[in-house]
């Protein structure tokens, strides 16, 4: 069947003003979308300072007391090594081991379900159990090595700064209060004036393979001469 030219010339004339209602009725939310959503003052990290740190591993139990870690896992860690040097004069050096909360995470971008996110208001690496089907790709992806399936749940699990337990009553997190020595220090990045970007500014530190490109949040001083002398 032909078509007119003038209806033709109709057609289009009827289906561009289709196009402009349709537009029209859009742009506060295109206009929206492209608005960029502001950005959070809160960016959480923490610092070991393995100079303070003693290997007593009160941080690992006051965790697994607050946030009700089974026995056969664990959110943190602290490695001993040594001893260094030779008797008497020896000593041993700690470094904690626990999620790093990556602002390039790895775990995230290998979640097939959005299970494992980054809190856009805290910037820390979260995992929704509801959402979390034991893949374990996450486990796979972490370069450090920090992620496990919780033998109750049977989800990804990790340390979480304490969020769910303590940050949300406005409290430091389990690690940081039972630490005797006061070897964490806990804080917001973006704020100058908070104890965590005071020591960062005043003692020198390191972050785990930061070559791989993750942007880790945990920092590390590092020894100088050993904790504990034998």
């Amino acid at each position: 069947m032909q078509v007119s030219k003038r209806q033709f010339l109709k057609g289009v004339g009827a289906l561009l003003a289709g196009v402009s209602v349709y537009g029209a009725t859009r742009t506060p939310q295109a206009n929206s979308l492209l608005q960029p959503e502001k950005e959070s003052e809160l960016k959480y990290a923490m610092v070991h300072d393995e100079n303070a740190c003693i290997g007593c591993n009160a941080c690992v139990q006051a965790c697994r007391e607050v946030n009700h870690i089974p026995e056969d896992v664990t959110r943190v860690k602290i490695e001993r090594k040594g001893p260094f040097g030779e008797y008497p004069d020896q000593s041993y050096r700690f470094s904690r081991v626990s999620c790093q909360h990556c602002e390039a995470a790895p775990c995230v971008r290998v979640c097939p379900t959005g299970a494992a996110y980054i809190d856009k208001e805290t910037g820390i690496v979260a995992v929704n159990s509801d959402r979390c089907v034991g893949c374990q790709y996450c486990i796979a992806a972490c370069p450090y090595q920090v992620r496990y399936i919780h033998p109750e749940t049977r989800t990804a699990d990790k340390c979480d700064f304490c969020q769910q337990s303590r940050l949300a009553q406005g409290l430091q997190p389990a690690c940081v209060e039972a630490c005797p020595t006061k070897a964490l220090t806990f804080g917001n990045l973006k704020d100058p004036e908070s104890d965590l970007v005071k020591l960062l500014k005043t003692r020198p530190s390191y972050r785990a393979k930061v070559d791989l490109g993750t942007r880790p949040k945990l920092f590390h001083i590092q020894t100088i001469d050993g904790e504990i002398m034998l």
